[in-house]
């Protein structure tokens, strides 16, 4: 593998469809042999191999699920309160903080 092996790829390896992964794999990758017997995921791991792109787990998933779990913990907390608060000013004013942050809940899973 002394050879450098430069792909300009139109979208993320994990996007493509097999028959995509395979006319690659073909047509741009000669180190890679046996492409059109191979499926998805080998011929992914191979693919990533030969252009040296690794898998990281701690990149997987959301970078804020923290912060997601510890605003749901407070909107439990404020569901809570609401149901105990006697005012209808009050029972309003939480129910826009809830609102509020269920908002911004989907707004950092969405955002990831």
């Amino acid at each position: 593998m002394s050879e450098e092996i430069n792909i300009e790829l139109k979208k993320p390896l994990e996007k493509m469809t097999i028959k995509e992964l395979r006319e690659l794999a073909i047509a741009e990758i000669p180190q890679i042999t046996g492409a059109s017997g191979m499926d998805k995921d080998t011929l992914l791991a191979a693919i990533k191999e030969v252009l040296g792109i690794t898998d990281d787990d701690e990149n997987k998933g959301n970078p804020y699920q923290g912060q997601i779990a510890r605003i749901k913990k407070e909107l439990n907390e404020l569901r809570a309160k609401k149901l105990t608060v006697a005012g209808r000013k009050e029972r309003e004013i939480i129910r826009k903080k809830i609102n509020k942050l269920k908002k911004y809940t989907r707004r950092l899973a969405h955002s990831a």
